[in-house]
């Protein structure tokens, strides 16, 4: 059976990406402390995924949250939002953890996938893989994402684009889930928007699309 998020092309069907409340799941990857210094734009990528966060609490879109070594790596920081998250500790670079993947059955398999977090080239890059492979859909928040150099960060996302994932921004995903200003929780997001998300410095990488 085929979603009204598939079209068909020369009676192949392709995904075009368009997000649902029902079905999809928030990854929040690795952002932990001890990354705080190292990782390009880490505030304002944080601040970016926050929003998500409260985003998909306020629509109901259930959330999984790792930590990657953390008791190297420090918890995950404060400004994420994320109390109330068990975090799911890992020390591989996928997010698919035999912990994760039960959580995801739990949650009736979601085949959309809102990732945010670092690193872009690796835990990112990896988790895509695995989720691409499973037949899953990946939409990729550019300016929730990021690396500790910025040309390791601009070259994954466009390897991942390459791969199938779609990329997006905060403020894309959070008008796609709600689609009308006449939605019942349209004025809470609309409260996330307020200001416009700060310049990650995605726009060279846009330059070269």
């Amino acid at each position: 059976m085929h979603t009204n998020a598939d079209v068909m092309h020369g009676g192949k069907v392709s995904r075009i990406g368009r997000l649902s409340t029902k079905g999809s799941v928030l990854l929040l990857c690795d952002m932990q402390e001890k990354f705080r210094p190292s990782i390009f734009q880490f505030t304002n990528i944080v601040s970016n995924a926050a929003r998500l966060l409260q985003a998909c609490r306020i629509l109901g879109i259930p959330q999984i949250l790792t930590e990657q070594y953390p008791k190297g790596l420090g918890p995950t920081v404060p400004e994420l939002g994320a109390e109330g998250l068990i975090p799911h500790a890992k020390t591989s670079f996928s997010m698919l953890s035999e912990s994760v993947k039960s959580s995801l059955k739990c949650l009736g398999d979601p085949q959309q996938v809102i990732m945010c977090g670092i690193e872009a080239q690796a835990c990112i890059a990896c988790t895509t893989y695995d989720l691409l492979e499973r037949g899953m859909e990946v939409h990729i928040v550019a300016d929730a994402v990021s690396s500790r150099s910025q040309t390791d960060r601009l070259f994954a996302l466009s390897r991942l684009k390459q791969s199938g994932a779609f990329l997006t921004t905060t403020e894309g995903v959070l008008l796609q889930l709600v689609q009308d200003a006449k939605h019942p929780n349209f004025k809470e997001i609309q409260k996330l928007l307020a200001h416009p998300s700060p310049d990650t410095g995605l726009l060279a990488f846009l330059s070269s699309l």
